[in-house]
C-alpha cells in the first residue's frame, strides 16, 4: 500500500481528523516522505530509520537525521 494512502486512512480514525493539529501533521507526514523519494530513499525505511534513532539523537544534531544527510547503514536507495 502506498504510504500517502496509509496516512490518508490512519487519519480517518484519529482523534485530528479535520481539525488544523491534524491538517498540519499530515503536511509534515506527505513533506517527509516525498522528500525521501526526492532524495532517492525508501521513504518507509527512511521513517523506520528516523523513528528509531530520533528518541536518542542529541537535538543539537537533529539535521542529520534529514534525508540529505541521513547516511542510513543499510542500502534502501530507490532504483532510478
Amino acid at each position: 500500500m502506498h504510504a500517502i494512502t496509509a496516512l490518508r486512512r490512519a487519519s480517518c480514525f484519529s482523534g485530528d481528523a479535520g481539525s488544523d493539529a491534524g491538517g498540519e501533521s499530515a503536511a509534515a507526514a506527505y513533506t517527509l516522505i516525498e522528500t525521501a523519494k526526492l532524495n532517492g530513499l525508501d521513504p518507509e525505511a527512511y521513517l523506520r530509520e528516523v523513528i528509531g534513532r530520533i528518541a536518542a539523537h542529541p537535538i543539537n544534531r537533529i539535521a542529520e537525521l534529514l534525508p540529505w544527510n541521513i547516511g542510513l547503514a543499510s542500502p534502501v536507495r530507490v532504483a532510478a
